[in-house]
C-alpha cells in the first residue's frame, strides 16, 4: 500500500522519559515527599503553545472598532473547550498560566482600543473596578477557577474481564 511509519508517532520510550499523546504529556514522576512513583498526565507544551497562540491571534486580529463583548464571546468559547478537555489531568498550574496570559492580552487589546485613558480608568470602566475584564452581559472566562478532576486509584479492586486460571 506504500504506507510508512512515522518515527515521531511510533516512538518507543520509557515511561520515565514520557510521551506526548493527543495533546497530553504522560510521564511517571516520584510524588513529592514520598518514594512512590505515579504516572501523571498534564497538557503537553505543544498544546499550551497552540492555545496561547490562538489567544494572541484573536486579540491581535480583533478590530478595535468592535465592542469588548465580541472579543469575550470568541475567547470564552475557545477557553471553555480547551479547559474542559484538559480538566481530568494535572492542569491547575497550566490553567493559572493561561489565565494570566489571556488577561494580559485582553488588557493589551483594551489599551490599544482606548489609547488615551489610564489603566485605572480602564479597570473602572471594563473590569467593574476589579482586575478581571467584564461587560454588562458577560465576563472573561477564567481558566484558573476551573477545578481539575482526578480519578481515585482502584488497583486490584477493578474486576478482570478474563477468567482466572487456577
Amino acid at each position: 500500500m506504500g504506507l510508512r511509519l512515522s518515527p515521531e508517532k511510533t516512538l518507543i520510550t520509557h515511561i520515565d522519559e514520557g510521551l506526548d499523546f493527543l495533546g497530553w504529556r504522560i510521564q511517571r514522576h516520584r510524588k513529592r515527599g514520598t518514594d512512590r512513583c505515579y504516572v501523571y498526565t498534564y497538557p503537553a507544551r505543544k498544546a499550551v503553545m497552540a492555545v496561547t497562540g490562538k489567544v494572541k491571534t484573536m486579540c491581535r486580529g480583533m478590530d478595535t472598532g468592535q465592542p469588548l463583548d465580541a472579543l469575550l464571546i470568541r475567547l470564552n468559547w475557545m477557553l471553555r473547550g480547551w479547559c474542559a478537555y484538559f480538566r481530568p489531568g494535572v492542569s491547575s498550574a497550566t490553567f493559572k498560566y493561561l489565565s494570566s496570559y489571556t488577561w494580559a492580552w485582553v488588557m493589551r487589546w483594551l489599551r490599544r482600543k482606548h489609547r488615551r485613558i489610564t489603566v485605572k480608568e480602564l479597570r473602572r470602566r471594563f473590569c467593574g473596578g476589579g482586575w478581571w475584564p467584564e461587560t454588562e452581559e458577560r465576563t472573561l472566562f477564567n481558566p484558573a477557577k476551573v477545578s481539575t478532576t482526578r480519578y481515585r486509584y482502584r488497583g486490584t479492586a477493578i474486576p478482570s474481564p478474563w477468567p482466572s486460571i487456577r
